[in-house]
């Protein structure tokens, strides 16, 4: 079989021009699915960074869309609502209620609008949010309710060019009412993951329920798993749970992060096979041209076959040789459309400015599925150059 191989390599360097149009359409097609896939690979790759490792565990409660019945039973996200999801759902680790605001924050001459969460003690650490200088939101500020804020980064550098926000009072608006409020801290730059935190303020709620809106619903829960493998199941349970109280599946929406990388993950993984599907089809083309360029060889070669069968050689050896050369073609197309397939890909992300995950299960998959396509399109030619009588093929050309 290796001679064979080596003899297919010399007919391709005698047949030059032909070989590369039999090549073109296996690496196309090859290159054509590693570009798809590794694309695909590069975008999923994009959304988990995007989103972050942190916060993984946390499962999200808003208000949803309430059906039209008479029975449907309004949630209010208060302390008896918590309570209620302690002593009746399972894997709950803790529970954080939040709310949001639009303030403007002014220190001297500068002012900015910002989106302003009123947290509890512990809601930063649990999102995995660090801070470049200062201290978090503590229980004592949370109950107390006292008037401190964390800044987040492009805010903190609007503020305090210097760098120097901790233990400035700034003030602090919201409808037309206006605060003091000391800066205990300012976060990293953190332009990923669930909670975006440049542009944004914390304040804890305590203060949030005591001065702003005296005993509030929370507008969200956060709603910490026992551990982040739990946390898919128990966005079922809250779900069911929920429609339970309510007698509505719109009541609330339960989101994970989690959950929502797998969906996109999903979707991209199918429209990547989809693609691939429709690019595995050049391979499909390329293969009937070259069982077409086989057939040609093999009228071409009539006189070598008669000579070969006339020396002793077996139908079997002759389907081999013409095997193995058209193995040998989608061989080369499938390594030349793999290299090309990568740098492609690689030009591709560089221009827009992603990361680069190489898809290689399926380079292997294009890989065999182009050899299978040489070998199954050379069947027909090598089985009628089997076939080809001795005394027939030695008599002309």
């Amino acid at each position: 079989m290796f001679e064979d191989f080596i003899d297919a390599l010399q007919n391709f360097r005698r047949n030059k021009t032909r070989t590369l149009l039999s090549l073109l359409g296996v690496i196309i097609g090859v290159a054509s699915v590693i570009v798809i896939t590794s694309m695909g690979s590069s975008s999923t790759q994009q959304v988990k960074d995007a989103f972050g490792s942190s916060g993984l565990d946390v499962v999200s409660i808003t208000s949803g869309f309430m059906r039209r019945r008479r029975d449907a039973v309004t949630i209010n996200f208060d302390e008896s609502f918590r309570d209620t999801l302690f002593n009746n759902v399972r894997n709950i680790k803790k529970i954080w209620y939040k709310n949001t605001l639009n303030v403007t924050v002014s220190y001297g001459e500068t002012s900015s609008t910002v989106n302003c969460a009123a947290v509890e003690t512990g809601y930063l650490e649990m999102y995995g949010i660090n801070l470049e200088y200062g201290r978090y939101i503590n229980v004592t500020d949370d109950q107390e309710g006292t008037q401190k804020i964390i800044l987040g980064h492009t805010i903190a550098q609007a503020l305090f060019p210097a760098g120097d926000g901790e233990g400035k009072m700034i003030l602090v608006t919201t409808n037309t009412v206006s605060f003091a409020f000391e800066v205990i801290g300012v976060l990293v730059e953190n332009s990923s993951g669930m909670e975006q935190t440049d542009n944004a303020a914390y304040i804890p709620r305590g203060f949030y329920s005591k001065k702003i809106s005296p005993n509030p619903s929370a507008a969200s829960v956060m709603v910490q798993a026992a551990s982040p493998e739990k946390a898919t199941e128990l966005v079922s349970t809250l779900e069911s749970y929920c429609e339970k109280l309510t007698g509505t599946s719109y009541s609330v929406n339960v989101m994970n992060m989690q959950t929502m990388i797998n969906q996109m993950n999903s979707i991209t993984k199918t429209m990547s096979m989809m693609l691939s599907a429709i690019a595995a089809i050049s391979l499909l083309v390329g293969g009937i041209g070259i069982m077409n360029i086989m057939i040609v060889t093999v009228t071409e070669r009539r006189q070598e076959i008669g000579i070969r069968k006339a020396l002793g050689a077996s139908p079997f050896d002759i389907r081999r040789q013409f095997l193995v050369e058209s193995a040998a073609i989608t061989l080369i197309g499938g390594i030349a459309g793999i290299f090309l397939g990568i740098a492609i890909s690689l030009a591709i992300e560089y221009v827009r400015s992603l990361s680069y995950v190489v898809s290689w299960p399926a380079c292997i998959i294009a890989f065999i599925f182009s050899l299978f396509v040489g070998i199954f399109f050379g069947l027909n030619p090598a089985a009628r150059a089997a076939k080809l009588d001795p005394v027939l093929a030695l008599a002309g050309e």
